[in-house]
């Protein structure tokens, strides 16, 4: 069963990676090998539905069915990166994992152009083992232009092949990261739900502009 917590560290390792000192970098990429208690352009909406609107502020997004929020207060008490500002799980498991979608936030001193930082996203992960990539498509993320990187890797040495799709974009000065991780074999439906929720992403600042 995948651990959320596994694949939250996983995430906090590509934002780092970004802006983190080489010893830094390789520090944060042993914690990944550390035994981590587990948590029970086509369009791609298929005929998934919102059946929740998710707000909190800084991020929403919309949830199909059967997908729960785990909040910062609760991602803290686990002992998550700051920089992880929600996570979301399906409460179906696939293969013996429940799906995830985890949001990282980091705010940005320089002005980074969204693609660029959607770009700078993908490159971060190439140094995940068996790291192999799927897809790189073009995708508007809260009316920015990015790419939507699948691909396939570990989150540490040993572990299961998992499947991840990631956005990257920036928004008020800050930099968002939106990964969802899946087996690597899923179906349609499940591939149709992940998409919804990173898609109907909105960010800080987006609904005063509205």
């Amino acid at each position: 069963m995948i651990s959320l917590i596994t694949l939250i560290a996983l995430i906090a390792f590509q934002t780092a990676s970004r802006t983190m000192s080489p010893m830094r970098y390789r520090l944060l990429l042993l914690t990944l090998c550390l035994p981590l208690a587990a948590c029970g352009d086509d369009d791609g909406g298929g005929n998934v539905s919102c059946k929740s609107d998710y707000w909190d502020g800084t991020y929403g997004t919309c949830l199909p069915d059967n997908w729960v929020v785990i909040d910062s207060e609760t991602l803290r008490q686990r002992g998550v990166p700051g920089d992880t500002i929600v996570a979301f799980q399906s409460e179906v498991p696939v293969s013996g994992q429940f799906p995830t979608v985890t949001v990282t936030r980091e705010p940005l001193i320089d002005v980074v152009d969204p693609e660029d930082y959607s770009s700078a996203s993908v490159r971060a992960v190439t140094v995940l083992p068996g790291y192999q990539e799927l897809d790189t498509r073009e995708t508007n993320i809260a009316g920015e232009k990015v790419h939507m990187h699948v691909f396939k890797a570990q989150p540490a040495e040993g572990e299961t092949l998992r499947r991840f799709f990631q956005v990257s974009t920036v928004a008020k000065g800050a930099g968002y990261s939106v990964t969802a991780t899946t087996p690597v074999s899923l179906d349609d439906a499940l591939e149709n739900q992940v998409l919804l929720i990173l898609r109907e992403s909105i960010f800080e600042g987006e609904e005063e502009e509205e």
